[in-house]
């Protein structure tokens, strides 16, 4: 059974990262029968930033963690095995501050973990989570896939470091930009992004 692991991030009601998200995901469930979408709605249910307690915690064998370290990563456990299970992973964040959502960087902080998704090795760090396809959904008022202000898009570099480093490294952006360029550039934007979604579900 194919597993879809659907992360969203936007906070915001009128988002557009997300429905493009969630109708990505839909279409790949649909193409794939016996398929399961598992949603992490990240700030609707925002996660637990990690904290003294939970770096002390993945740092021990699991029987020597207390009752109270065992809570801490609790969720953690959880959200690595949905990562591991997942086939296909769909990510869709808005570009705030030229970066990711801070939900969404929340997830990363409780999905990397040395021994578990990637560990070290004499030659170096190895990631152990592959044989997954990510699609991130990237909405944003101004152009950063090209041209003067792509510099500033540090989130799809930081979504391919950080998810590489944890061995996955087929990833493709869907871009949803120039948003803010009036509502002709709006509409051909989006019109865009569902384009290149029926296009990926078709030949999924």
């Amino acid at each position: 059974m194919s597993s879809i692991l659907l992360l969203t991030s936007s906070p915001r009601a009128d988002s557009l990262s997300t429905p493009i998200a969630v109708d990505l995901a839909e279409k790949l469930k649909n193409q794939k029968p016996g398929s399961v979408v598992v949603r992490r709605d990240l700030a609707s249910n925002p996660l637990p930033h990690i904290d003294d307690l939970f770096t002390g915690a993945i740092r021990k064998p699991a029987d020597a963690r207390t009752a109270e370290e065992i809570a801490a990563i609790k969720t953690s456990d959880e959200l690595v095995a949905e990562l591991f299970a997942a086939d296909t992973i769909v990510i869709s964040t808005g570009l705030i501050n030229f970066n990711i959502y801070s939900s969404l960087k929340t997830w990363i902080d409780n999905v990397a973990r040395a021994g578990v998704t990637f560990k070290y090795t004499e030659s170096g760090p190895v990631g152990l989570v592959t044989g997954k396809k990510v699609y991130v959904v990237l909405t944003s008022g101004g152009v950063y896939s090209q041209g003067p202000a792509a510099p500033l898009n540090h989130a799809v570099p930081y979504l391919k470091s950080v998810l590489g480093f944890l061995g996955i490294t087929d990833i493709e952006t869907i871009y949803v930009e120039g948003l803010a360029f009036g509502p002709e550039a709006a509409e051909k934007a989006i019109d865009a992004a569902k384009s290149r979604v029926q296009e990926i579900a078709l030949a999924a």
